[in-house]
């Protein structure tokens, strides 16, 4: 696996921002918002490969910004429901559409990984030879210094 930077998971960052927009805020009403999932929904099969598409997209946005276990288990709970009102509206005409059209999985699995991803504090380095120079210990420090920060990926290992 090629070397991450900090510059390759603030691009990630901006990337999730984007289809987030794109799939549930294209237009925002008030705390309201309807995007490409929530129109898609309507037109039979492109709906659900759009809702299967973008979910798979935002997933691996997760694995490839090492999201913890947990967070990437709250994105596929939330790209689960929201793909599975989209294809039960294959079957079942109007309710699940409407279901759909007001939840905004895509939405809150992009803001999980991103919460994932500024509470997480990045270091481009091998943990190994982090620990073995006695550079962890300094980055725990600035870790704990920050009530923010919950955990260390070191980017190079």
């Amino acid at each position: 696996m090629a070397r991450r930077s900090v510059a390759d998971i603030e691009k990630i960052w901006s990337n999730v921002e984007g289809v987030k927009k794109l799939s549930d805020r294209a237009v925002g009403i008030g705390p309201f918002g309807i995007g490409l999932d929530g129109l898609l929904t309507w037109v039979p099969v492109v709906g659900t490969v759009y809702s299967v598409g973008a979910a798979a997209w935002l997933l691996m946005q997760g694995l490839r910004a090492r999201a913890a276990p947990g967070t990437l288990l709250q994105m596929v709970s939330y790209l689960g429901l929201d793909t599975a009102t989209t294809a039960v509206g294959e079957v079942v005409p109007f309710a699940p559409d409407i279901v759909d059209l007001l939840f905004p999985g895509h939405l809150m699995a992009a803001r999980a990984l991103q919460k994932d991803i500024e509470t997480t504090h990045w270091v481009e380095a091998n943990e190994r030879e982090a620990r073995a120079a006695g550079a962890h210990e300094g980055h725990v420090a600035d870790m704990r210094r920050n009530p923010k920060l919950r955990r260390i990926v070191y980017l190079h290992d």
